[in-house]
């Protein structure tokens, strides 16, 4: 039985971007979810503003998912009140069908991420949905404060944070030099953005995913 990550999403305040500037972040938000994915039509961006993709290490769909997040807070206008935003629906199972492309494919992990999306409050930013309720719920209340926290983050938290999850092996030295900053800097954005909480949270679910569908 092999287990996926289905996640839909979609992107906030998009309307508000000008004809030209939303062109570009589609183009390159496009290119970047080809990159996290095994086959390019494994991720695909529909109706303008929603996308779905399929991760077939669960393990790694919340760090995936977290990237996301920061790419559309770091594609936000400086200058504008109305920021750039993102709301995540993970679905956690099997898929049944793999068609010529994502939005073509079906399965449990699509239901789950599909429909659970749809239930989405607005200011909800990530839901993991999978066949066990309990742990579902479990979940969601480590979700909800990664939420809490995650609103907060300022472009220039979601800039370090995007490189630590981007760079191959990173290191605060090495996030250091991709932007020009000195490591104290990249440490006491890490601090602010409170970091090391949202990484407890994420590991614990990878773990007790592990443990449901792995062993």
């Amino acid at each position: 039985m092999k287990i996926y990550g289905v996640v839909t999403g979609d992107i906030k305040n998009f309307t508000r971007l000008s004809d030209q500037k939303r062109g570009k972040l589609v183009s390159d938000t496009e290119q970047l979810l080809r990159s996290m994915v095994k086959q390019p039509l494994d991720a695909a961006i529909f109706r303008g503003d929603s996308y779905q993709f399929i991760v077939n290490d669960t393990g790694e769909v919340l760090d995936k998912c977290i990237r996301l997040i920061c790419w559309f807070r770091m594609n936000s206008d400086k200058d504008s009140p109305s920021r750039l935003g993102t709301r995540l629906s993970i679905g956690i199972g099997e898929i049944a069908y793999l068609g010529k492309n994502v939005l073509d494919s079906d399965g449990e992990a699509f239901h789950f991420s599909g429909r659970n999306f749809d239930k989405m409050d607005k200011e909800e930013i990530i839901r993991v949905t999978t066949s066990d309720e309990a742990k579902t719920n479990t979940y969601q209340v480590i979700l909800m404060y990664i939420n809490m926290i995650v609103q907060g983050w300022t472009i220039n938290q979601a800039e370090t944070i995007y490189q630590l999850l981007s760079i191959e092996d990173s290191t605060q030295d090495k996030i250091a030099k991709e932007l020009k900053m000195s490591q104290p800097a990249i440490a006491k954005s890490l601090r602010a953005a409170r970091w090391k909480e949202v990484e407890k949270g994420i590991s614990y679910i990878n773990r007790d995913l592990n443990k449901q569908y792995f062993t």
